[in-house]
C-alpha cells in the first residue's frame, strides 16, 4: 500500500472525473491522498474533498504563485480551515524564483510569515522550491517555532538535501525521478536514507513514464515508487511500506484498516 504524499486533486483538472480519479487510485494499491492548499479557494476545496473520503487528507496554505493575494483576511481563514480535523500540514508554501508569479522580495516576505503560522499551528510545512535553493535553506535554518515537514518535489542536489536532512526535513520525490536526465534527482535518492524519503505525483503536473504527456494523477506514484526501489536496490514492496510510514509518522495520519 502507497500514499501519495502529495497532490492537487481540488483543481478544476478533475473536475469531470475525480470519482474515478480517486477509485483508480485505491485499485492501483494507493492507501491515502494528501491533497494540497495552493491559495485560500483552493485550501477550502482541498478540506472539502478531504472531509468527504475517508483516504484523503489536506493541507491549507498560499503557494508563492500567489503570494501576492495574500491579505489582512487570509491567514485568519487558513487558521480556521486548519481547525479540520482532516488537515494534516501547512501548505505548500516557499519560494519560485523561476516562473516569479509574485514579486522575490513579497515571497519571501510571505514565506516567512507562513512558516510563522504553521509553527503556531503546529504543523508541519510543505515546501515549494524552484531555482531558490540557498534561500530555501537559509529560510529553514532560521526557522525556529517548529522546524518540521517535507521539501515537495525535490530538485536541489545531494549537498542540500543533507542540509535539509540535517534540519529534520524529509524529502519528497515526483515523477520526475523516471526521467532520463533526471540523474542528480537519483542520485540523491541513491544515497539518502530510505527512512527519510516520501513519494509523490504533483498531480495533475509531472507524470511520469511511462504516462509523460498525460495528465497525472494519483495511481501513477506506482511508477515512481518502483524507479525508487531499483534505484535503491530495494523491493518495490518494502518502498511502499517505508515511504507510507515516513508519511503518516510527518503528517500524524492513521494508517489504513485493513
Amino acid at each position: 500500500m502507497l500514499i501519495d504524499s502529495h497532490t492537487h486533486l481540488e483543481l478544476s483538472e478533475f473536475d469531470s472525473d475525480r470519482e474515478d480519479v480517486i477509485k483508480r487510485a485505491k485499485e492501483s494499491g494507493v492507501e491515502h491522498i494528501v491533497t494540497v492548499g495552493i491559495n485560500l479557494k483552493d485550501s477550502r476545496n482541498a478540506v472539502a474533498l478531504a472531509e468527504r473520503y475517508d483516504n484523503i487528507y489536506a493541507s491549507v496554505g498560499v503557494h508563492p504563485h500567489d503570494a501576492k493575494s495574500i491579505d489582512e483576511t487570509t491567514y485568519d481563514s487558513l487558521k480556521k480551515l486548519s481547525e479540520s480535523d482532516r488537515v494534516v500540514a501547512y501548505g505548500e508554501i516557499g519560494l519560485d524564483f523561476f516562473r516569479n508569479l509574485s514579486p522575490g522580495d513579497l515571497q519571501v516576505k510571505r514565506f516567512g510569515e507562513q512558516l510563522e503560522l504553521a509553527g503556531e499551528l503546529g504543523l508541519p510545512v510543505i515546501i515549494h522550491d524552484r531555482e531558490a535553493h540557498r534561500e530555501i535553506v537559509e529560510m529553514l535554518k532560521g526557522w525556529k517555532s517548529y522546524s518540521v515537514g517535507v521539501i515537495h518535489c525535490f530538485s536541489g542536489d545531494y549537498d542540500m538535501a543533507v542540509k535539509c536532512l540535517d534540519m529534520g526535513f524529509y524529502i519528497s520525490i515526483p515523477g520526475t525521478i523516471t526521467y532520463r536526465k533526471s540523474e542528480t534527482l537519483r542520485d540523491v535518492v541513491r544515497k539518502i536514507p530510505i527512512d527519510r524519503l516520501l513519494v509523490e505525483t504533483d498531480c495533475p503536473y509531472l507524470s511520469p513514464e511511462p504516462k509523460r504527456g498525460k495528465r497525472n494523477e494519483p495511481a501513477n506514484v506506482v511508477y515512481t515508487a518502483r524507479k525508487v526501489a531499483q534505484v535503491k536496490g530495494l523491493s518495490f514492496e518494502d518502498v511502499a511500506m517505508i515511504t507510507s510510514e515516513n508519511t503518516r509518522n510527518l503528517f500524524k495520519m492513521k494508517a489504513a484498516v485493513l
